[in-house]
């Protein structure tokens, strides 16, 4: 594993982990972790499915990011777009991996970012997999209070709001932001505390962020993995997603995981889960080829 920047601000340095295969000029992996935006690293994406990627003879580069509430979701979205940039303009000239052949893949949060990565007008991927992501930040699951996320024990804003540092990170812990996710699900203040907007004042002023709204005849080809009992990301936005996908005449397929709940892709030893990374493996070596 090398640690690799692709982004520096002021003084924090916004890294990757890249992970190589022993063949030259290999296909790129670029995992983007979930977190509802607030939290995460590099070092989130498990090692059974890094490995699926590269016995599969891909190269992996696990990125992170700037993390909300220190950073907001145009600065996220910057984040992501520099890191594609410099993928195709420096990064194929520091590792060895094929530029003409780059997917991105995410879950969740993640999930959303690699879908926003098909919306780029210059660096798009040649392919996208989104594990129970989702393509409209402004759904009412994320603009009200969860049921869900109520039934747990109550975050009150003061906690959450002491989570928060005074300075922009990249790289932060589960355990050390939970809290604030969990206070926004609960409360449905989730886009207020990522974007610093009211979601109903500024509704117009965030639909550019929706990538299901922003989908053109170049968008890339697209895989959806999606449980049916997500109790975090609806199932109906990779659903919809999917739809919209299919409008414009995109590659797309939605794979549905029976009774999966979010995060069903941990469960690794399940011949379920098995069988859909085989399904990624096949989608991303068709798009490859």
């Amino acid at each position: 594993m090398k640690r690799v920047t692709y982004k520096q601000v002021n003084q924090l340095h916004i890294q990757g982990d890249y992970y190589a295969v022993n063949v030259k000029k290999a296909p790129l992996v670029i995992f983007i972790h979930g977190g509802g935006l607030i939290w995460g690293t590099s070092n989130d994406m498990k090692k059974a499915q890094r490995d699926f990627y590269l016995n599969a003879g891909y190269n992996v580069y696990s990125i992170e990011y700037r993390l909300a509430p220190e950073s907001k979701l145009p600065d996220i979205i910057r984040d992501i777009k520099d890191c594609m940039k410099w993928i195709y303009e420096l990064g194929a000239k520091e590792l060895d991996f094929d530029p003409e052949n780059v997917a991105v893949v995410g879950s969740s949060a993640g999930g959303y970012l690699a879908l926003t990565t098909g919306t780029f007008e210059a660096y798009r991927p040649k392919a996208i997999v989104s594990f129970y992501g989702y393509g409209n930040i402004l759904g009412s699951w994320y603009t009200t209070p969860s049921r869900h996320f109520n039934k747990m024990t109550k975050v009150p804003e003061k906690l959450a709001q002491q989570l928060i540092q005074k300075s922009p990170t990249a790289s932060a812990p589960i355990e050390q932001r939970y809290a604030i996710y969990l206070f926004c699900r609960q409360q449905g203040k989730w886009l207020d505390y990522v974007t610093g907007l009211d979601p109903v004042i500024y509704r117009d002023h965030l639909r550019p962020f929706c990538p299901v709204d922003q989908i053109d005849e170049a968008y890339p080809p697209t895989l959806l993995l999606h449980g049916d009992a997500d109790e975090d990301v609806p199932y109906e936005e990779s659903v919809q997603m999917h739809k919209a996908l299919q409008q414009h005449n995109i590659e797309s397929e939605l794979i549905t995981i029976k009774d999966g709940k979010h995060t069903f892709d941990y469960e690794d030893e399940k011949p379920v889960v098995q069988d859909a990374f085989k399904k990624v493996v096949s989608f991303l070596d068709s798009q490859f080829a």
